[in-house]
């Protein structure tokens, strides 16, 4: 089943995980190639930062071609029915989503690319998009979370399927599940034709800031491996990391992909239940 977004504003596609379609590689306003980040957004530019492994970490594992995500794997079919992306003009695809209920999506506020949403209605189009008021779109993405209330109500069946929100802020150590149809290479481009799925740990606070000094917000958790090899990319931005069937984080951004000591860093869904009740409310 495809649900296509536009309108005169914006689009958001909708797609079950059982079709094939090409998720489209480019570069579009600040985000250029190799300056996207190892979960979807821009890297911090400048030289690289301090290592929060010691010397005698592991190295980076090798990856071949067809590795997943990065690493990951081809979810099953229908097994994530609340996965969405967005799209603008005839198709182009650059961020994930969220179906929360019939009405509204969820995502990163750093997908909002005002300049960029123009484009032909497609199926399915939307009525507003509400990015938090106190994103911060400098250097450390800070409140990167969006709300996007669908023009008509999606019908639900047994392919499309809203995810709750979890009640509970992740804890080092949980086991979850990230996916999308970003980019599946460590370096160079090639993009994922069938959604993809990784398993991934939950890392520490301090582990997290020790790979991101001065970086890492009480609003940001990392997820991933230290060791490099499996990752979310450019073009998984804004989806969902899952922990116990519940919406825990939201992609939002990393230096590189899958790179060592350079894990995931996702928004702490929980730290938003109230200003999400209230924008569900109020509009």
């Amino acid at each position: 089943m495809l649900l296509f977004g536009g309108g005169t504003q914006e689009g958001v596609e909708q797609r079950s995980e059982g079709l094939q379609g090409g998720f489209l590689p480019g570069s579009a306003g600040p985000w250029k190639g190799a300056g996207w980040g190892g979960a979807g957004h821009p890297s911090p530019r400048g030289r690289p930062r301090p290592l929060c492994l010691p010397a005698a970490a592991a190295r980076l594992s090798s990856f071949n071609d067809d590795d997943k995500i990065i690493g990951g794997y081809e979810c099953q079919p229908h097994s994530q029915p609340w996965q969405v992306f967005l799209t603008y003009g005839n198709g182009y695809r650059w961020c994930g989503g969220s179906l929360i209920n019939n009405r509204w999506v969820i995502s990163a506020a750093h997908c909002y690319l005002s300049p960029l949403w123009p484009g032909k209605p497609l199926h399915l189009q939307v009525e507003k998009v509400i990015p938090h008021p106190q994103y911060d779109s400098g250097v450390r993405f800070n409140n990167d979370i969006m709300l996007i209330k669908l023009a008509h109500p999606v019908t639900f069946n047994s392919y499309v399927q809203p995810i709750n929100l979890s009640p509970t802020c992740p804890k080092a150590g949980d086991s979850c599940r990230v996916s999308g149809w970003g980019n599946l290479l460590i370096y160079g481009v090639k993009y994922a034709d069938t959604l993809q799925c990784l398993n991934l740990p939950i890392l520490s606070t301090n582990v997290c800031q020790k790979c991101y000094p001065s970086r890492i917000s009480v609003n940001m958790f990392c997820a991933g491996y230290l060791q490099g090899g499996k990752d979310s990319c450019q073009g998984d931005s804004g989806g969902p990391l899952v922990c116990n069937g519940e919406l825990a984080g939201i992609v939002s951004w990393g230096s590189g992909c899958a790179l060592e000591n350079k894990p995931g860093v996702y928004t702490t869904v929980c730290n938003y239940k109230e200003w999400i009740e209230e924008v569900l409310a109020n509009n």
